[in-house]
């Protein structure tokens, strides 16, 4: 088993899992600007040169969901990091990835990563920065609200969902967003686990453009 990619967020999320399940995997740690992920070796696993990627027994997938997703349904089964499928808290798990993935990261974070952190690419956007902290605080209040009364987001165990959730929260801390404490207790709790230090110390062991 390989697991591509290294130093962001969402790289984060995919070894995260495996450390979870105590997984042996070879770390391929690229970081997303090296120019690596434009390689043919590695469009040959993703076209869309991105990270990160899992190539486990042939089997390539892509985007963090899935592959944290996958990685404890087929390895940590009996484990709870994931709700058995059909169920209504599987539905959940998926309400949760889905709200992370798009009011979260993509819809908010990741347009203050292109024009703060990228802005050399992307350029200078006042307004858009603006307008996307304003989203996150408002569309992270979602979470606020179940972490009042509950210690994870779904059921009364540790799953993806959490993962994914802490991941952006660190995210928002980074850029220098106040959490409410809700989630700031929550979000000391889980990066205090054990998988998450160890999987954070190698994944940030490199920088995206490599150095």
């Amino acid at each position: 088993m390989q697991l591509w990619g290294g130093a962001t967020t969402r790289t984060l999320r995919a070894h995260w899992m495996a450390h979870e399940l105590a997984l042996d995997y070879e770390p391929k740690l690229v970081g997303p600007r090296t120019g690596e992920t434009q390689r043919a070796e590695f469009r040959t696993l993703n076209v869309k040169e991105k990270v990160p990627v899992l190539v486990d027994d042939g089997f390539v997938l892509t985007e963090s969901a899935a592959i944290v997703t996958y990685l404890a349904d087929t390895y940590g089964p009996e484990t709870g990091l994931v709700p058995q499928p059909r169920t209504r808290l599987r539905a959940q798990y998926n309400e949760w990835l889905s709200y992370v993935q798009m009011e979260l990261d993509a819809h908010t974070l990741y347009i203050l990563r292109k024009h703060i952190d990228l802005a050399h690419l992307y350029g200078k956007a006042p307004a858009a920065v603006e307008a996307a902290i304003e989203g996150f605080k408002k569309q992270v209040a979602f979470a606020a609200n179940r972490l009042q009364d509950h210690a994870h987001l779904v059921g009364d165990g540790f799953t993806g969902a959490d993962i994914m959730l802490t991941s952006c929260l660190t995210w928002g801390r980074a850029c220098g967003i106040e959490l409410p404490q809700a989630l700031d207790d929550y979000t000391r709790r889980m990066t205090g686990r054990a998988a998450y230090i160890s999987a954070a110390k190698l994944n940030f062991s490199v920088t995206p453009d490599g150095s």
